[in-house]
């Protein structure tokens, strides 16, 4: 089982018992975070993905502690006017463990089932109506190629 989720906007894919380093989070060592933000989950059966995000459906993680990642050298220079100048940084991470996916099963079936009978009673409607109903441009080309061939006898 794996699910995507957003991160301090950036997404992951995580699996239960994983280990990820995100971008620093406000929280402590051993705290634990419940992520709400999943965009797709997979359980091995079914996949679903949400609309932009999927209901009922959460991460647990807990922030197992904070790290600097390595040191980036910025360096800029302009030629010929004896302008350099030497910056650096280290960006701070935070590391989790996925702890749970958790997420209500729906009956997919029994759904998806009512959803096709929805969609072929709203077709049928819409056939109906075409049918008692022809279109107003059709029938008026029809009745002036009609005129037309008469006209020319």
């Amino acid at each position: 089982m794996y699910a995507v989720v957003e991160i301090s906007g950036k997404q992951f894919k995580v699996k239960e018992k994983q280990s990820i380093i995100v971008d620093k989070l406000n929280k402590g060592q051993g705290e634990n975070i419940d992520l709400h933000n999943v965009y797709l989950i997979d359980d091995g059966k079914n996949v679903t993905v949400g609309t932009p995000t999927v209901s009922n459906v959460s991460v647990k993680a807990k922030v197992l502690g904070h790290q600097k990642g390595d040191k980036v050298v910025v360096f800029k220079k302009k030629r010929r006017k004896g302008f350099a100048t030497k910056n650096g940084h280290r960006q701070q991470y935070t590391h989790l463990l996925i702890e749970k996916i958790n997420s209500i099963s729906i009956d997919t079936e029994s759904t998806s089932d009512a959803k096709v009978e929805e969609f072929q009673s709203i077709s049928s409607d819409l056939k109906q109506k075409q049918v008692d109903q022809p279109d107003s441009d059709v029938t008026d080309s029809l009745s002036k190629e009609k005129e037309k061939s008469s006209n020319d006898s």
